[in-house]
């Protein structure tokens, strides 16, 4: 993409470890990583899986870097981590401004059809599913949903009853001004009116 993102944000820790890694088949051209590497180091990265392929990259090396390594000779030299900020509380203890997010379920492939929308008041910074909570608090007959945590984070299963299956090839889609995000429900943070929709969908 002209942005410097090679398929999403999250493939591309892989994709720089395997353009680096073979860097020297590409003649004669040089590939100019520079904008890829600049579009991956302005992302705020928060799933495990997701930093594990980045880091690598980031250093000018790759997973294929880890037969010639020696685990004996590397030191503890693990940063000291930052406890999360609070749902409600900013970084200096200060409450967040609350901000309102529009929020829809829409259902035109399977079963009886739905589509239903809500507002929700969250405090700014929150995530889309700090968004569904609320939303299913104060709607559960209708916002209710399911997860299951995976390796790249929390991957919604269902929601108003209707579950995603790999067997009909279904999923809930997340949308933004009718873009898919790029970011799972776990990370991404809504900002003040936006409108995220979750379709069910095919692929």
């Amino acid at each position: 993409k002209g942005n410097g993102v090679i398929g999403n944000i999250y493939a591309m820790g892989l994709a720089l470890q395997a353009l680096e890694a073979t860097r020297n088949f590409y003649a004669p051209r040089k590939w100019d990583c520079a904008q890829a590497f600049s579009v991956v180091s302005a992302h705020d990265y928060q799933q495990p899986m997701a930093i594990a392929q980045v880091l690598p990259a980031l250093v000018g090396r790759s997973y294929l870097d880890v037969a010639g390594m020696d685990c004996a000779a590397t030191e503890d030299t693990s940063p000291n981590r930052q406890l999360p900020l609070s749902p409600v509380l900013g970084a200096h203890g200060a409450p967040r401004a609350p901000i309102q997010v529009h929020y829809s379920i829409t259902n035109t492939l399977q079963g009886k059809h739905f589509h239903y929308s809500t507002s929700v008041t969250v405090p700014s910074g929150s995530t889309l599913l700090q968004v569904m909570e609320v939303a299913a608090e104060e709607d559960p007959q209708t916002f209710s949903f399911e997860t299951e945590q995976t390796s790249w984070g929390t991957y919604v299963t269902s929601i108003h009853g209707l579950a995603a299956s790999t067997e009909d090839r279904t999923y809930w889609q997340f949308l933004s001004a009718g873009d898919a995000l790029q970011e799972g429900v776990g990370t991404y943070k809504p900002h003040a009116g936006e409108h995220i929709q979750a379709v069910f969908s095919t692929y």
